[in-house]
């Protein structure tokens, strides 16, 4: 599966498990692979009416393909008639495409992570700078601009050093293309090349490779090898190396011989200012009380006060009324819920714990009874327990109508599991975070 035209000839052929053939016929016989990116597939067809029907409803199918083929998530991108020679010409000089604002400009600086902005910048403007921050870690909970951060020390590195290789990448992806590669017995040397011949390695989330055995491996022997070859590395995490338990210590060490630094969450002033910034750019002039409504009751990160701002400006579009405290209150009054308000499904719960156990939701819920797939199912019923409003009984229905004394069982085991092993309750820490992450 090394060229696109053969990954194309392996997705058309999972396809059929969901399209007919006539269909597969139709739509795809002129379709070609142009190519496989970081996180994107590319496919050509030299007929509009063909890329807008394929854009409209079998999108999905080859995503779903892809997914199956690699273990992670896949956009589509489907070019028509005149498309792929500009894509063909432009590709090249693409880089990271749809970050283009995320650089240090529209980084809004406060107290709260003048230190990090600071020692990002520093990195950037002299990547693997001997005796320099390498690597940098930044962490710090969700929302709060650590993936801003990697963005901007990219973009201001692409544009000082255009010649330089530049890889961003979120470490799930990491893990997933890993076990895509060992599951398929493709070529490691292909895999590990991709990530240790660059001069600026940037990753997303490192603390999910943490208790994953080859995944830490593989980063092991990439960190040295960029490490002794003085590129940089960058690292962004939801918590500091020594908070990882079930990282490796020879990893931990690591991580913490350049510059770990921390970014809480915005003070007022820097909500302020993130709201203003946020709102010019957008075309919006809100006037200040409501961002001062807005800085008052969106507290706890970047990323909802960006929603929120989005939320205003759709609402007016919509509605064409002007913008007041009022009109901000029934826009987003949702988002000034308690949190506990929004709980998180049965599904989604048992989806988050196989991902994180590569184990597929219905071995959870069903009666499979190994040694992980118990232990997973049994974390599903904790979680389930502690994160919804579900009875007893109601959990054992989820789990193909187990007894609520089975459930209780469950629930007590982890409780005990969690008190006496501090590396199972850095798990439930890490399966929690990930189901939070689906509702920010």
């Amino acid at each position: 599966m090394n060229s696109p035209s053969e990954l194309w000839a392996r997705i058309l052929k999972l396809m059929e498990a969901d399209l007919t053939p006539t269909t597969l016929t139709t739509w795809f016989d002129d379709a070609e692979a142009v190519a496989l990116e970081e996180d994107r597939f590319v496919l050509y067809t030299p007929s509009n009416f063909k890329r807008d029907t394929i854009v409209s409803r079998y999108v999905p199918a080859i995503q779903k393909a892809l997914k199956e083929l690699f273990s992670a998530e896949f956009s589509v991108t489907v070019l028509g008639e005149g498309e792929l020679e500009k894509h063909t010409s432009t590709r090249e000089s693409s880089f990271l495409p749809g970050t283009e604002g995320y650089t240090f400009d529209t980084f809004v600086v406060g107290s709260s992570n003048k230190f990090a902005y600071a020692a990002a910048r520093a990195v950037a403007d002299e990547p693997g700078k001997p005796g320099g921050y390498n690597p940098l870690f930044i962490y710090g909970e969700s929302g709060l601009g650590k993936t801003h951060l990697l963005y901007a020390i990219a973009w201001k590195t692409h544009q000082d050093h255009p010649e330089y290789k530049i890889l961003y990448i979120k470490s799930e992806n990491f893990v997933n293309e890993l076990v895509s590669y060992l599951r398929q017995n493709r070529d490691m040397q292909e895999f590990r090349d991709k990530y240790r011949q660059v001069d600026v390695f940037l990753m997303d989330d490192v603390q999910f490779i943490a208790g994953k055995e080859s995944s830490q491996e593989e980063m092991f022997h990439t960190f040295n090898t960029l490490y002794e070859q003085g590129k940089q590395i960058v690292f962004t995490a939801d918590r500091p190396p020594k908070e990882m338990l079930r990282l490796d210590d020879r990893l931990r060490t690591r991580f913490e011989w350049g510059l770990p630094i921390d970014v809480q969450p915005p003070d007022y002033e820097t909500r302020l200012a993130i709201i203003k910034n946020k709102t010019i750019r957008r075309g919006m002039n809100l006037p200040d009380p409501v961002l001062a409504y807005i800085a008052d009751n969106i507290t706890s990160n970047v990323r909802q006060i960006e929603g929120t701002v989005n939320k205003i400006l759709a609402f007016q579009e919509l509605m064409g009324e002007q913008v007041d405290v009022d009109t901000v209150t029934r826009a987003v009054r949702d988002m000034f819920k308690n949190k506990t308000e929004f709980l998180p499904s049965a599904d989604v719960i048992i989806e988050e714990v196989g991902k994180f156990y590569n184990i597929a939701a219905y071995d959870i819920k069903g009666q499979t009874r190994t040694k992980d797939i118990a232990l997973a199912r049994q974390i599903a019923m904790y979680e389930i327990r502690r994160m919804t409003n579900l009875s007893l009984k109601e959990i054992g229905e989820v789990f193909e109508g187990r007894d609520h004394t089975t459930v209780m069982h469950s629930i007590e085991r982890v409780e005990k599991l969690m008190k006496s092993s501090p590396e199972m309750a850095e798990v439930i820490k890490d399966i929690n975070a990930n189901i939070n992450s689906r509702y920010e």
